[in-house]
């Protein structure tokens, strides 16, 4: 089956991690890219990278925060292309620290990136799918908008948002010949702990991060997980949940949801403690971690700041995937 060869395909997203794997996966089926995101020099030598392997691809950078991009991108598709077939929301920002580092306008930035503007998407491609005859989206949702881990929590609203919304879309959607497919990833060896903006301790949240996204074991690889999410629009599946680990943790949400929330309380309360002994180590009266307005830190300057050894070594196939899906750019250090 290869329903997306000379399809014209929207990805979010794409300069690097998943989405670029996506869009590369797409055109390697022969589909014709337009991708978007918000770093024109990431996006631009994605787009690079995409075409030096042969495919056909329009480049548009933009922040899909604002509420008329999506217009815009759709207005594209259709100058370029003469439509959109595949719509994939992937973009989307993930902010690390405790709840007491975060505020409102940490929410409703999740919330902006992560489900208005794939609503906003949704809204302004169905119509054109519906006059074409059909088509597919898939909505990039996370396990932690399945299961709520401690210090995600902006993340994992949004993600929960997503996850109910794509549901939804599909129902809706169905009679149009639109089928909805939802993503559930588990951690992903994408690159991403070097993007990630981390609050509070902001070093020790790095670690934990990145030494969780980066294990075999615990992690996917992008790739494969890119192959897997294309076969799974590809078939029209409602729902595909990336990696063995995200599966067993959502079986054991649905078999023993007590445990799982004792599960989750433990871990938060390990990670306050482990903050507030680092606090008193320290010698500082006030918890930088119950700050809202202290300064954050990508994954890439909390990296340095650590210098740990252990942790780079944990870290060393996440970094690799990073050089290979364009989070680092040609001439930048990882780490």
């Amino acid at each position: 089956m290869n329903r997306f060869k000379g399809a014209s395909a929207l990805v979010t997203g794409a300069s690097r991690g998943l989405g670029f794997a996506v869009a590369r996966e797409l055109a390697d089926r022969g589909a014709r890219l337009l991708i978007c995101a918000r770093d024109a020099t990431a996006l631009d030598q994605a787009a690079w990278k995409l075409h030096d392997a042969g495919a056909e691809v329009h480049a548009v950078p933009c922040d899909l925060t604002d509420e008329h991009t999506a217009e815009r991108l759709i207005a594209e598709a259709e100058t370029h292309f003469g439509g959109i077939d595949v719509l994939v929301n992937n973009a989307g920002i993930i902010q690390v620290g405790p709840l007491a580092s975060m505020d409102e306008a940490d929410f409703r930035a999740a919330m902006e990136a992560m489900f208005f503007a794939p609503l906003r998407l949704v809204l302004a491609a169905a119509p054109i799918m519906r006059r074409s005859g059909g088509g597919t989206i898939v909505n990039v949702s996370s396990l932690g908008g399945r299961i709520a881990a401690p210090h995600l929590l902006p993340y994992d609203s949004a993600k929960f948002a997503l996850a109910g919304l794509s549901e939804g879309l599909r129902a809706e959607l169905a009679a149009d010949k639109i089928s909805v497919t939802t993503v559930i990833p588990g951690l992903m060896r994408t690159g991403s702990h070097l993007g990630a903006e981390f609050r509070g301790q902001t070093a020790r949240e790095y670690a934990w991060f990145a030494a969780a996204a980066g294990l075999p074991g615990l992690s996917m690889d992008a790739d494969r997980a890119a192959r897997a999410v294309v076969r799974a629009a590809e078939h029209r599946r409602p729902e595909i949940i990336l990696g063995a680990a995200a599966h067993a943790v959502v079986r054991m949400q649905g078999i023993a949801p007590a445990t799982t929330a004792r599960i989750l309380t433990a871990t938060a309360r390990l990670m306050r403690a482990a903050t507030e002994s680092a606090e008193q180590q320290r010698g500082l009266g006030k918890d930088r971690a119950a700050d809202p307005a202290a300064e954050s830190e990508t994954g890439a300057k909390a990296a340095r700041r650590l210098d740990s050894r252990l942790v780079g070594a944990m870290t060393a196939l996440n970094d690799r995937a990073a050089r290979r899906l364009n989070q680092v750019r040609q001439g930048s250090a990882t780490s």
